[in-house]
């Protein structure tokens, strides 16, 4: 096959894949590729949730925490949830990229 859709662990979602330029994929597997990925797109708005409710859960142990490393390490991991959701946010808007032959890499 010459397209994979590889889950990324950082995301929590499956990420295309694409081995060739998308104009070189024939009608039926740019077809394919499309449903699969509004399939994946759609999981996205709740993976978004999931990752906030966390940030939610450390800001809450933040909010009380005295110990400075902690506190230094507590605001890391909810700066990389941030990052994440917005790297969430950018694959949510891709969906004709992809049929542009642009995908994130």
């Amino acid at each position: 096959m010459s397209y994979t859709f590889d889950l990324d662990r950082r995301l929590g979602i499956p990420l295309p894949h694409l081995l060739k330029d998308w104009e070189d994929y024939s009608e039926y597997e740019q077809a394919d590729i499309l449903l699969q990925w509004e399939r994946i797109r759609g999981t996205i708005p709740e993976q978004i949730k999931k990752l906030e409710r966390i940030i939610i859960l450390k800001q809450d142990q933040l909010n009380g925490e005295d110990h400075f490393p902690t506190s230094c390490r507590l605001n890391s991991e909810i700066a990389e949830l941030a990052s994440t959701i917005n790297e969430l946010h950018l694959w949510f808007r891709v969906n004709q990229d992809i049929s542009s032959g642009r995908t994130h890499q």
